[in-house]
C-alpha cells in the first residue's frame, strides 16, 4: 500500500540526512518511523513523508534511504508555522502536486493544529482513505485558554504584544481561528485515530459519522531506557516541561509553591521550554509578553526569585536528564489530551502529579501511578507534591506501577501492529 504521512515537522532522521537543523517536538513520530523502518521487509508499505519548511529552504522533493532496504520519498512544502491562524491557499497547490505525484492509497495526517492539515484533506478529498491522528485539540483548548487568569492580566498588553499583535486575548482568538480549521479537517474524514476518552468524545461531537480507531503513541527510544531512583535524584526538585503560555498552567504551580516551601524550604522549580521571563538586557525586557510579566509578578510576590530556574529548549537527552534529576514531575495544564511529557516521565518511573483534565486520566491512574488533582486547585496541587516528598513507600509503589502502565500504553510493537491493522481496514 502507498501511504502518505502529513507531518508537522521535518523528522530528525530526514533533517540529519540533509544536514539541516531539526526539532524533537514530535518525538513520538520518530519512534513510529523507527518501527516502520525496522519492519521494512514485512510491512509492504511504500511510504512518503511530507512536512513544512521555511520559504528559504523549500519546497523540494527527493528520495531518501532511511533504512537498509527502505527508500522513502520526502516532500517539503512551504508554510509559516509562526502564524498558524493564517490559511495560505498556496498550501493547496503544494498538496495537489504532492498527491498527484505520489498517488497515495491512504493519507495519514498527524495532528490538526496547522493549516496544512486542512489543505491536505481538501485536496486529497477521499474521506474513506484519510486518517486523522489526534494530538491535541485546538478547538477545545481555545475554550479554556485563559486558565483562570485574572481579568486584569487577560487585558494587559506589553510593548512586545503590540508589535507582534500577540496579546493574551489575541492568542486566544488565534486558537479559536485555528480551531475552525481543525473542525473542518475532522469533518472531512471518516477515520480518526486517538487514545483517550477525551479525544473520542470531542471528535464525535464534531463528526459523529467517523470511525474512531484506538491508537497509542510510541515515544522516543531514549525514554525506554534507565529509570528514576530516589537515591540519585535531587531532593525537592520539581520539573515542569513547558510554561510559556497560560494553557500550560505555570502560574498554578507558582501559586502552589509557598505552601510547599512551608514544609520543604529547599524546594526548587525547573522549567523547560521557551523562556518568557528573561530580563538580562533592556531588549529582553521589551520582549516580555503579558503572561511573562504576570509570572514575574507571582515570583516576586511569593519570594521565589532564587527558587525558579528556566532551562530553555532541551534535546531529548537533556529532557531525560532533567526527569531523572527531579523528585517530582508536574503537569498543571488547564487542558491536555495525552501529553508526551507524562508518558516520558512514567516510562522512566519519575513520580508524577497532574491536573485531572482532558485525557490525562487515561495515562495516569490516581493513587496507582501518580497523583491527579482537581484542575486549578493550587492547594490540592501543593498537597500532592508534599505527599510525593513525604510518602516514600507509596511513591516507590506508584513509580513501579507507572513504568508498567507506560510500557503498555507506549509499547512499540503493539502500536505498530495496531496501525497496520487500521491501514488494512481502511483499504478493505
Amino acid at each position: 500500500m502507498k501511504v502518505l504521512w502529513v507531518c508537522n515537522i521535518m523528522l530528525p532522521v530526514i533533517a540529519k540526512r540533509l544536514n539541516m537543523p531539526y526539532s524533537n517536538r514530535e518525538g513520538w513520530l520518530s519512534g513510529l518511523l523507527d518501527r516502520v523502518i525496522s519492519e521494512q521487509g514485512r510491512n509492504q508499505i511504500e511510504l512518503a513523508i511530507t512536512f513544512p519548511v521555511e520559504e528559504s529552504v523549500g519546497p523540494f522533493d527527493q528520495d531518501m534511504q532511511l533504512g537498509e532496504n527502505m527508500s522513502c520519498h520526502c516532500y517539503a512544502f512551504v508554510e509559516d508555522l509562526t502564524a498558524p491562524e493564517q490559511y495560505d491557499l498556496d498550501l493547496e497547490d503544494y498538496f495537489k502536486l504532492i498527491i498527484d505525484d505520489f498517488q497515495p492509497d491512504i493519507m495519514h495526517v498527524f495532528g490538526t493544529e496547522f493549516p496544512h492539515a486542512l489543505a491536505s484533506v481538501r485536496i486529497f478529498n477521499d474521506p474513506d482513505h484519510t486518517l486523522i491522528g489526534i494530538q491535541g485539540l485546538i478547538s477545545a483548548c481555545a475554550r479554556v485558554y485563559m486558565a483562570d487568569l485574572p481579568m486584569k492580566v487577560q487585558r494587559q498588553v506589553t510593548f512586545r504584544d503590540i508589535v507582534r499583535k500577540d496579546s493574551i486575548r489575541q492568542q486566544q482568538r488565534k486558537f479559536e481561528k485555528r480551531g475552525r480549521f481543525e473542525i473542518e479537517t475532522i469533518r472531512r474524514t471518516k477515520h480518526i485515530a486517538g487514545r483517550t476518552d477525551f479525544d473520542r468524545t470531542e471528535t464525535a461531537k464534531i463528526n459523529p459519522n467517523a470511525t474512531y480507531h484506538y491508537l497509542n503513541e510510541t515515544l522516543r527510544g531514549i525514554f525506554y531506557r534507565d529509570r528514576w531512583k530516589r537515591s540519585t535524584c535531587q531532593p525537592y526538585r520539581i520539573f515542569l516541561s513547558q510554561g510559556d503560555y497560560p494553557l500550560k498552567g505555570f502560574h498554578y504551580l507558582l501559586k502552589a509553591m509557598p505552601k510547599v516551601l512551608e514544609q520543604f524550604p529547599d524546594t526548587e522549580l525547573y522549567v523547560a521550554g521557551s523562556n518568557i521571563l528573561s530580563r538580562e538586557t533592556w531588549k529582553d525586557t521589551l520582549k516580555l509578553p503579558a503572561y511573562g510579566k504576570y509570572l514575574l509578578k507571582l515570583i516576586r510576590e511569593n519570594h521565589l526569585e532564587d527558587k525558579v530556574t528556566m532551562l530553555g529548549r532541551l534535546s531529548a537527552e537533556e529532557m531525560k536528564e532533567q526527569y531523572l534529576l527531579s523528585h517530582v514531575f508536574v503537569c498543571p495544564s488547564a487542558l491536555e489530551n495525552s501529553p508526551n511529557s507524562i508518558g516520558e516521565a512514567m516510562l522512566l518511573g519519575v513520580p508524577c502529579v497532574a491536573a485531572n483534565v482532558g485525557g490525562i486520566h487515561n495515562l495516569l491512574t490516581d493513587g496507582g501511578d501518580g497523583f491527579l488533582y482537581p484542575p486549578g486547585d493550587t492547594d490540592a496541587l501543593a498537597d500532592r507534591i508534599i505527599e510525593i516528598f513525604t510518602k516514600e513507600a507509596i511513591v516507590d509503589r506508584m513509580t513501579d506501577n507507572a513504568r508498567k502502565h507506560a510500557r503498555v500504553n507506549h509499547d512499540a510493537d503493539q502500536n505498530y501492529y495496531r496501525l497496520m491493522r487500521i491501514y488494512r481496514e481502511m483499504l478493505s
